[in-house]
């Protein structure tokens, strides 16, 4: 049986996006998930926020709150957890559209990041007008600053896939400016959300999970 390791940013089990990722994959797969946070008290949460000069993540939590988190203290415990979760399985599933360059591993990871740019730059011709739904507003620079190479040229768009957000006027915005495709950029979104917004914005809407999800399925195949 083929083992599937779910990295998250956030804390295990992640029963918002396994579900999900679990159908495309299939039974005769077994997932073993670990978190960044799964050995991180309540009262020591503070202490991964972040500090207004890092670049910052967003997650959830085992009680379904969700968090912000600052990547410089988020590396170390990511890469604590890593360790760990490769020793149990083929191939490691991050659940994260972020950028990870300096992670150390044995074996193969699959990240969602690379996996949406290269799928995009395969379908869309460069110079394409994209966009981008973000989960947070202090995200827009780095995330249009992470796109600058892909090729497109980007209009953004915010909506937290955790919490109450106006979807459907970011998709209509995303519409009236005249994009081409629009991704979801994190792996909290889910296809309700992602299917809301293909019908406001009647275009092609990528969901980063799930694309995820089908190349570890034709890699463990």
């Amino acid at each position: 049986m083929s083992k599937v390791g779910i990295l998250t940013i956030g804390q295990s089990p992640r029963k918002d996006a396994t579900p999900s990722i679990r159908r495309i994959l299939g039974d005769d797969v077994e997932i073993v998930e670990r978190g960044a946070l799964d050995r991180i008290t309540p009262d020591k949460l503070h202490e991964i926020s972040p500090d207004g000069t890092e670049k910052t993540y967003i997650s959830k939590l085992r009680n379904g709150d969700s968090v912000k988190i600052g990547k410089t203290k988020l590396l170390p415990l990511l890469q604590e957890e890593l360790t760990q979760l490769e020793r149990d399985v083929d191939v490691v599933l991050m659940l994260c559209t972020g950028e990870f360059p300096t992670l150390k591993a044995t074996k193969p990871i699959l990240y969602p990041d690379k996996i949406l740019h290269h799928f995009t730059q395969a379908i869309l011709p460069q110079g394409s007008p994209l966009g981008l739904i973000i989960p947070l507003e202090e995200q827009r620079d780095f995330l249009k600053e992470k796109w600058g190479d892909s090729g497109f040229t980007l209009e953004v768009e915010v909506a937290s896939p955790y919490e109450e957000s106006d979807f459907d006027g970011a998709a209509r915005r995303l519409k009236e400016k005249g994009v081409s495709m629009i991704v979801l950029d994190c792996m909290g979104y889910n296809d309700e959300q992602k299917q809301q917004v293909k019908k406001i914005s009647e275009l092609p809407v990528m969901l980063s999970r799930t694309l995820a999800a089908r190349i570890a399925k034709e890699y463990i195949s």
